[in-house]
């Protein structure tokens, strides 16, 4: 027999195991009493991340207003504490989600805000991620040469680039040095 989680970092521990192998009404369940635990605490940002991490299984789940309502939930908490890592992360999350439902323009603002905090915090790595989903939701939008623009910018930004993602990068600068317009590096 398992034993029962019993305090709120078990639960938020259950709720990602949960996550991971795909049980996500399970999930939710130990993430919200994680975050009623963490509220009692008075642990606004753990709470605020259990609220996070429901609003991203609600948007796996096409539960859209409800994991909008939860990922905005936990955004304000995050710049009410200014933790601008998870405020990013946040925005990051719903530039997906407005991406998912075809509003182009919500997406495009989301993901605008999340990639300038990850590049005022240093954060390459996400950053270079953001610009990459950027860049997909330009391209979508038709505006190809921005979005081909901010694409290459995200796979130049990213420390740790998938194999794919590195033969891109190497072809653009094939391309860039074929143009002229390349650099020595």
């Amino acid at each position: 027999m398992v034993e029962k989680p019993n305090s709120a970092r078990e639960l938020k521990e259950d709720g990602l195991r949960l996550f991971q192998e795909g049980l996500y009404e399970e999930a939710i369940d130990s993430f919200e009493a994680a975050r009623e635990m963490f509220s009692a605490e008075d642990d606004n940002l753990e709470a605020a991340e259990m609220t996070n991490n429901i609003g991203v299984i609600y948007r796996l789940q096409g539960r859209w207003d409800e994991a909008i309502a939860a990922l905005e939930e936990a955004r304000e908490v995050f710049v009410r504490i200014e933790d601008r890592n998870r405020e990013a992360q946040a925005l990051g999350n719903l530039g997906g989600l407005y991406a998912s439902q075809g509003e182009l323009d919500k997406a495009l603002e989301a993901l605008r805000q999340a990639a300038d905090i990850f590049a005022d915090l240093g954060d390459d790595q996400r950053h270079g991620e953001i610009l990459l989903a950027l860049g997909v939701q330009k391209w979508k939008a038709g505006d190809r040469g921005a979005g081909l623009a901010i694409y290459e910018a995200g796979l130049q930004t990213l420390e740790e680039a998938t194999i794919g993602q590195r033969i891109l990068r190497g072809l653009f600068k094939l391309r860039n040095r074929l143009l002229g317009g390349g650099t020595s590096d």
